[in-house]
């Protein structure tokens, strides 16, 4: 069975992050900092100031394991306790619901919810109990 870490430290860290970034990015740009939609129009820009921070963004979610590792001298541990199918099946999986849903976790679960988007709330709750669902089934029928 998949043990996790209680971490609130860190975790508290980086939900104070992603918030100040989705502030930072509504206020300055008055974009939603969802990331599905950040890398759809990154692959599909439609102009090239739109272009542009979106790469600045997409940039830092790729350099930040090399800030980590600057700032502790180790790449941050990650531990996969799947197979590359399940991962490819999930991943196509939340493809499906990122289209059906109009957006990702982050766009609908932190800035959609923080305007109070009833659709935001709606998909929220939805991904949340499909997820809930989904561990209990993968742990505690096929022992995963």
């Amino acid at each position: 069975m998949i043990e996790t870490e209680f971490t609130p430290l860190a975790s508290a860290l980086g939900g104070a992050l992603i918030g100040l970034a989705s502030v930072l990015l509504m206020w300055l740009r008055g974009n939603i900092l969802g990331a599905t939609g950040i890398l759809v129009g990154f692959l599909q820009p439609g102009s090239s100031t739109d272009w542009s921070w979106r790469a600045a963004i997409l940039a830092g979610m790729l350099t930040g394991p090399l800030i980590y590792l600057a700032a502790t001298g180790s790449f941050p541990a990650i531990e996969v306790p799947v197979s590359t199918l399940s991962m490819i099946v999930g991943g196509l999986i939340v493809g499906v619901g990122v289209t059906y849903g109009s957006g990702c976790t982050s766009g609908h679960g932190i800035c959609g919810n923080a305007r109070l988007s009833p659709r935001s709330i709606v998909a929220t709750l939805t991904f949340m109990a499909g997820t809930a669902v989904m561990v209990f089934v993968t742990r505690h029928i096929f022992g995963m």
